[in-house]
C-alpha cells in the first residue's frame, strides 16, 4: 500500500458518538478517494470471555459495514478487531493511516465529560491526524450533521514553522471540497511578538507583523491551491474563543499538536486542549 493509499480509519464501539464518527469517516474517505478501515478494539481486562468478545466484535463490525453502505454507497470498507487497550491500539494503527476518526466519547466513562479519555489520549499521541467528532453537537439539522452546505475549514495556527503541517492538512482538506473557504486564525500577543523578534511596545506594529507572518505562511500554498478561498484572521490574544465559536458552523476545525512531547503530556497546548474539549463540530488534531 503506497503512502497515498493509506486508509481513513474509523474507530467504533457501539456508542452513538462512534456512529456519527463512522459516518464522517466514510464521507471523508469518499472525497479523499481513500480506502476505509473500520476498527473495533476488543478491550484487555474485560470480564467478558474471549469468545463472547469476538462475537460482539463481529456483530458490531457487521453493523458498521451496513451503516457505511447507507452513508457512502459504493465504498467497500475493511474491518479489524484487535485485542488491546483502545488508545494503544489506535495509536499503533495510526502509523499506517492517512486519518484516524473517532467519537468524542465512547460507551465508558462519565456522561458529563465532554471528551473521553481514549479520545484525548489518541489525539495526543497518534502519528497521523486525528479527527474527533463531537456527537450530538449538530442538533437536528441533517445538513449540518453531514457537513453538506458547510463551507468553512477553520485552522488555528502559530506564525512559525510549527504550523506547516496544520496548513498543509487544512489546504488539502479544503481543496477536496468544492467551494470551500479556508479560514486561518492566528492568536497573537505582545509577548509572542517579542519572542518572534517583532515589535514589543507598538500594538499596531505587532498586529501588522502578525498579518505579514500569516501572508508569508500561506503564500506558497495559495499558489498550489488556487481553488481555495482563503480568509486570514489575526486575533489579539488567545485564539481559543474564536476557534470554539467558529467550530459551530465549520465543516472541520484544524489545530496542531507538538510532536515529541507525548511522554510528558505536552502534546496538546492549552489552546488546542480547550478547543478540542469545547468544540461544537469535528476537530482535526495534526502532529506538528
Amino acid at each position: 500500500m503506497s503512502g497515498t493509499e493509506l486508509p481513513v480509519i474509523a474507530a467504533v464501539d457501539g456508542s452513538s458518538h462512534s456512529v456519527e464518527a463512522l459516518d464522517w469517516a466514510a464521507r471523508e474517505a469518499v472525497v479523499r478517494e481513500l480506502p476505509l478501515l473500520v476498527v473495533h478494539v476488543r478491550q484487555l481486562g474485560r470480564r467478558t470471555g474471549q469468545e463472547a468478545q469476538e462475537q460482539e466484535a463481529r456483530e458490531l463490525l457487521a453493523a458498521a459495514v451496513r451503516q457505511v453502505a447507507r452513508t457512502a454507497p459504493g465504498l467497500r470498507p475493511s474491518t479489524l478487531a484487535p485485542l488491546d487497550f483502545p488508545s494503544a491500539a489506535l495509536v499503533s494503527l495510526s502509523r499506517d493511516a492517512s486519518l484516524l476518526v473517532l467519537g468524542s466519547r465512547g460507551l465508558g466513562g462519565f456522561r458529563s465529560l465532554m471528551l473521553g479519555s481514549n479520545s484525548l489520549a489518541t489525539a495526543s499521541m497518534a502519528k497521523c491526524p486525528v479527527v474527533i467528532v463531537h456527537g450530538g453537537r449538530a442538533g437536528d439539522d441533517p445538513e449540518r450533521a453531514s457537513g453538506e452546505g458547510v463551507r468553512d475549514i477553520v485552522a488555528g495556527v502559530a506564525a512559525d514553522e510549527s504550523s506547516e503541517e496544520v496548513l498543509d492538512f487544512a489546504f488539502e482538506t479544503a481543496a477536496v471540497r468544492p467551494g470551500a473557504r479556508l479560514r486561518i486564525v492566528h492568536g497573537w500577543t505582545m509577548f509572542s511578538s517579542m519572542l518572534s523578534g517583532g515589535p514589543v511596545f507598538d500594538r499596531d506594529a505587532a498586529a501588522d507583523a502578525a498579518e505579514r507572518s500569516l501572508a508569508e505562511l500561506t503564500a506558497g500554498r495559495r499558489a498550489a491551491y488556487p481553488q481555495v478561498e482563503v480568509m486570514k484572521e489575526p486575533v489579539n490574544g488567545s485564539a481559543t474563543r474564536t476557534l470554539v465559536t467558529a467550530s459551530a458552523t465549520a465543516a472541520l476545525t484544524v489545530i496542531g499538536r507538538r510532536r515529541g512531547g507525548e511522554s510528558l503530556g505536552l502534546g496538546l497546548s492549552p489552546v488546542a486542549h480547550t478547543t478540542l474539549t469545547h468544540a461544537m463540530g469535528p476537530v482535526a488534531v495534526v502532529p506538528c
